[in-house]
């Protein structure tokens, strides 16, 4: 039998301490691991947050597992942050003049492409307004959800957005020529 790789056995604890569990043995490892495929320490917190859904979501098949939660956990953070490179809208408004048909048939290697150009891109920005993208673009999250997240009013989130993006296209641009 496989050990689950947990200092607790899964089987000597309730459902409800399991959640405590995994986010006290796993949580920064895999937020170090999401980070490092993304390079956004905020986005890979978010990603890591919704491994943490999906576990408690299966926590019977968790608690009955004969295998590694840890590797399951990152099997599930490694498919999140590919959704996530993948997610079509993100690539677009980002970078503004590229756009790749996800239909297109490609193998996936654009996608990886151009999240590798999108984060430099986001590094150029204060944090304040890379929060404001990713939470928007990447995350899938409304103008008054990211708002109320980041503590700010929408008209802010708006504001943020609009510069952002208009920084930068200009850098795309001055980059291009």
């Amino acid at each position: 039998m496989v050990q689950n790789t947990m200092a607790t056995p899964l089987t000597a604890m309730s459902r409800s301490d399991l959640l405590g569990t995994i986010m006290r043995e796993h949580r920064d490892g895999l937020v170090s691991y999401a980070e490092k495929m993304l390079g956004d320490h905020g986005l890979a917190e978010d990603i890591v947050q919704e491994a943490i859904v999906r576990a408690w979501r299966n926590i019977d098949r968790l608690i009955g597992m004969e295998g590694s939660v840890r590797g399951w956990l990152f099997t599930v953070t490694r498919h999140l942050v590919i959704d996530w490179v993948r997610k079509p809208h993100a690539r677009r408004e980002v970078l503004g003049d590229t756009y790749n048909d996800p239909v297109s048939g490609t193998d996936g290697t654009e996608a990886v492409h151009d999240a590798l150009v999108v984060r430099p891109l986001l590094r150029r920005l204060s944090p304040e307004h890379r929060a404001v993208l990713v939470h928007i673009y990447l995350c899938d999250r409304t103008i008054q959800e990211t708002a109320g997240i980041l503590g700010v009013p929408a008209g802010t989130v708006k504001s943020r957005q609009h510069n952002a993006l208009r920084k930068l296209r200009a850098v795309v641009r001055r980059e291009a020529a």
